[in-house]
């Protein structure tokens, strides 16, 4: 039914509807993710974000970087005025590293909500079932042109990045 943002005002001790009907814009200009594991990162989501910094994606918009470390902080700021955070699989972590159950699907609940959108990379997070508790995965939210963009990224890979995409379903 949509999202509404409460902001506590701590002189009267209860929260306050500060954004309501909150909308996400299909398309941002910042993207947030830790940059530093890029390297570690599959083919696709490297070339979806340098298509982000360099300008070159269908928009034609240089993204700049920001990111908190922090999925809330980083979410709320990109549920607000658009663009994507990720959290993406990687060398390491190759079934990622956000808990599907308490992290990856309540935050795409929400930004779905906004209407934005949330992928593994070819998988809608809320499509996926959950096998265990602390069940790992990789997550791309943001706005819906973005995720449109990642997800071509993904389509257009390799068949073994696939293969690792669709062993969350």
């Amino acid at each position: 039914a949509g999202v509404n943002i409460f902001t506590l005002d701590l002189g009267l001790g209860e929260f306050v509807l500060t954004h309501p009907h909150v909308r996400m814009p299909p398309r941002g200009r910042i993207y947030s993710m830790n940059a530093a594991n890029y390297k570690k990162w599959d083919a696709p989501m490297q070339r979806f974000v340098d298509s982000l910094s360099e300008g070159t994606n269908p928009a034609g918009t240089a993204y700049s970087s920001r990111y908190i470390g922090s999925m809330v902080g980083d979410v709320h700021r990109t549920l607000l005025y658009g663009g994507v955070f990720a959290y993406p699989a990687d060398t390491k972590n190759p079934s990622g590293k956000l808990r599907l159950l308490y992290e990856a699907a309540p935050l795409a609940y929400l930004i779905e909500q906004a209407g934005g959108a949330a992928t593994t990379g070819l998988v809608r997070v809320m499509d996926i079932p959950p096998k265990n508790v602390h069940q790992r995965v990789p997550c791309i939210i943001g706005g819906t042109e973005e995720v449109q963009e990642v997800r071509a990224f993904y389509a257009a890979a390799d068949d073994d990045v696939k293969a690792r995409q669709q062993a969350f379903l």
